[in-house]
């Protein structure tokens, strides 16, 4: 199966959880071959272009990010397009090792080998309890029941 545009609903939704696979690794020289050398991204407030600019941000990122896990899913697609909506959880290692969870929404475009060209990400993080964690150890994100409070 190709993963490449034109997309259709099944290999958007694959492409869906590959990508929320491959940032599960947390390694962020694979993560960033998933881009085009040109990519462009914002994530949040930051403007990031090329592969080797998306790694030191994805290192920076998980450096402050410890114990992420990740789950992404199809919001809608086109194309050459997809958007995703997700939810990741982590503890931040700069405000003493708080767990958070982050809510957003991404939209990608993707060039025609399959690589990702443009990303543009949205997202708000909302401090959370330990008891509060959806994403815990050994618990397969894919599994979880997240309430359409939290869509």
């Amino acid at each position: 199966m190709s993963l490449a545009p034109p997309f259709t609903e099944e290999t958007a939704h694959v492409k869906v959880k590959k990508a929320q696979d491959l940032w599960n690794t947390q390694d962020p020289t694979t993560v960033a071959k998933a881009y085009t050398p040109d990519s462009i991204w914002r994530n949040r407030h930051f403007f990031l272009t090329g592969t080797a600019a998306i790694e030191d941000f994805l290192s920076k990122k998980w450096q402050k990010e410890k114990n992420y896990r990740l789950r992404k899913e199809l919001f809608a697609f086109t194309d050459n397009k997809i958007a995703v909506q997700f939810w990741y959880e982590y503890q931040d290692a700069h405000d003493g090792m708080k767990w958070k969870r982050c809510y957003g929404l991404e939209d990608w475009t993707f060039a025609e080998d399959g690589r990702m060209r443009k990303r543009q990400m949205s997202g708000n993080d909302v401090e959370i309890s330990e008891s509060d964690r959806w994403f815990k150890e050994g618990v397969d994100v894919n599994t979880v029941e997240i309430s359409e409070t939290h869509w």
